[in-house]
């Protein structure tokens, strides 16, 4: 019987199959003598060992189309980075980081803004302006009112995305909205600090619809690059690409060089200069060889 590992805690690890639904599973001692790791997302075959009781065996880890380092996961189509309107007010810093490191590892994302309820048509343009030119998909979301979550299911039907973003953003919120047979725990914001409290604690594929999952992971407040030269960096800025090799200076990094058709661009109005800023500011940190 072949299904995917959509769950792993302390080594048993929690198998969905079409056929007869989920199998809670060890995997075979082979694994650990060969340092295999099962991950959330392998697709594996596996052998009954108790039908009545749903458990079962985890006989072979079938080829992997990816693996993500963080979060460690397996068998990825995309990402959906969730973003709020307001409270907390979006940090478009942290979202280019992790727009950054997705196009590290190969994955297309889905930039979402949730809480709509909660913030202005202009915002909303101004947001569209700033990413689609990259050629990123922009949801606008209000789990509380549930207006974009239809548009927001189309885009992850038939695929496994993995979801992330800051805490108290209502990423959870979502996901109880996409699904209504999932339950996951929510958090108040904390008034004080404006940020949510962590109330996701492992990662986990939660089925949405046949062949449609998505990876919960918990939230994050601060993201580092990956290995990345900085004269590299400009390569992850899609809107970047139709003036790549027309500036002035061979191996032009888009920084201060005179005659830098980026730049130019930026002052037509053409690249945002809230990307832009992001850009020349993450291309410092990794001049200076920061890590976090």
């Amino acid at each position: 019987m072949k299904g995917k590992i959509i769950r792993g805690i302390a080594g048993f690890y929690d198998v969905h199959t079409k056929e007869a639904g989920v199998y809670t599973c060890r995997a075979k001692g082979i694994f650990r003598k060969l340092q295999i790791k099962p991950l959330v997302g392998d697709d594996v075959e596996l052998s009954v060992v108790d039908e009545k009781e749903k458990e079962g065996s985890i006989d072979r880890i079938l080829e992997r189309k990816n693996t993500l380092i963080r979060p460690a996961v397996a068998n990825i189509d995309q990402a959906l980075v969730v973003f709020a309107m307001e409270r907390p007010a979006p940090n478009l810093n942290l979202l280019d980081r992790f727009l950054v490191m997705m196009r590290q590892q190969g994955l297309p994302c889905i930039v979402c803004f949730n809480k709509t309820d909660e913030g202005s048509q202009e915002e909303e343009d101004d947001l569209r302006r700033t990413y689609e030119p990259g050629g990123y998909r922009v949801i606008f979301t209000s789990a509380k009112e549930g207006s974009g979550v239809g548009e927001l299911r189309d885009a992850l039907r038939g695929r496994t995305t993995t979801a992330a973003g800051p805490s108290g953003v209502g990423k959870s919120s979502l996901v109880n909205a996409l699904q209504s047979g999932v339950r996951m725990e929510t958090g108040e914001i904390s008034a004080r600090i404006a940020r949510g409290k962590h109330t996701t604690r492992h990662s986990e594929l939660i089925r949405i619809d046949e062949d449609t999952f998505l990876m919960d992971t918990p939230g994050f407040s601060a993201l580092g690059l990956f290995s990345l030269e900085k004269e590299k960096l400009h390569r992850y800025y899609p809107e970047f690409a139709p003036y790549e090799g027309k500036c002035r200076f061979q191996g032009c990094v888009h920084i201060h060089e005179p005659d830098c058709m980026v730049r130019e661009a930026l002052e037509s109005g053409k690249i945002s200069a809230a990307r832009y800023r992001n850009y020349c500011q993450l291309y410092e940190e990794l001049r200076e060889g920061k890590r976090y």
